[in-house]
């Protein structure tokens, strides 16, 4: 009855008996709950979103569907454990390309303890959500259902991207040329069609930012943007790529107490700062101007 999901990229994954979330064939997504107060945190937060009369319908849209929480075996064999369960986001899709981005340059809400606020900021400045405002937790670009080909760099190349290495990941997410394990210079040639257009990507984002912008309910440490989109339907010469943005990860959400999420709204827009400048780069002779300097392994 239950699966390990195929196209989770960031994240504890139900693997070699780690305990990570499930999914099911009826398009629901079991996250296990986490035994401290991060799991009553997360599950208060989704009581709250969907019934909070101060969240509007075209902002409710960007978070999985809250379906309660449930008792299920464990990915781990630890036997019947309570797990959330949400909308699988990605149920729909064929073969889904996935981009799971960590937004915010600080991950901790200033009222946790001192011993887990030292962890998140040794990460924090061991990456690019300092230097950036947010950094890329993990993506998988599929590039041949086929053969069941994948783009999907390690966590170790993505962890601290500078900015023309970030900018060169979300080209590459983007290209019709990208293969498994090639180095060629992206040509962005989807950019248009899945950051671009009234539907796309980009739009997304700056329909959150305006309610960033005024909201003063919650305030979302450690939350990622998920990017979604269906890359083969674009190579067959599909004009719908099926471009997706979804809020994900409210373990460490806090009460806003009347003030701005500055924190997140800044990550956002440096986001969309970045996914504006792919879209606006020129193309010179089939390639986008961009370049990486890392090593990708």
């Amino acid at each position: 009855m239950f699966k390990i999901p195929e196209h989770q990229v960031a994240g504890h994954q139900a693997k070699d008996g780690v305990l990570g979330p499930l999914i099911d064939d009826s398009g629901n997504f079991y996250k296990p709950l986490q035994n401290d107060e991060r799991g009553s945190k997360e599950i208060a937060f989704y009581t709250s979103l969907s019934s909070d009369p101060r969240v509007p319908d075209n902002i409710r849209r960007y978070f999985p569907i809250f379906r309660g929480s449930k008792a299920i075996n464990a990915s781990d064999g630890s036997g019947l454990q309570p797990h959330l369960v949400l909308e699988d986001v990605v149920s729909s899709y064929q073969s889904p390309s996935v981009m799971d981005i960590k937004i915010g340059s600080r991950t901790w809400d200033p009222q946790a303890s001192e011993s887990y606020i030292e962890k998140c900021l040794k990460k924090d400045r061991e990456s690019s959500s300092l230097t950036l405002g947010f950094r890329i937790s993990g993506l998988k670009l599929v590039t041949s259902s086929k053969d069941a080909s994948v783009w999907q760099p390690g966590r170790k190349f993505l962890q601290n991207l500078a900015a023309n290495d970030a900018k060169l990941v979300l080209s590459r997410f983007v290209s019709s040329n990208v293969s498994s394990n090639d180095n060629i210079h992206p040509d962005c040639s989807f950019a248009s069609k899945v950051f671009g257009g009234p539907s796309g990507i980009l739009e997304q984002l700056l329909e959150l930012k305006k309610w960033f912008e005024v909201q003063t309910i919650f305030h979302f440490y450690s939350c990622s943007v998920l990017m979604v989109y269906e890359r083969e339907s674009l190579m067959k010469g599909s004009s719908s790529s099926g471009a997706l943005v979804k809020l994900v990860d409210f373990a460490h959400v806090a009460d806003a107490k009347g003030a701005i999420d500055h924190n997140f709204l800044g990550g956002l827009c440096s986001l969309i700062k970045f996914i504006s400048d792919v879209l606006e780069a020129p193309v010179e002779n089939g390639f986008c101007n961009n370049y990486c300097s890392k090593d990708e392994h």
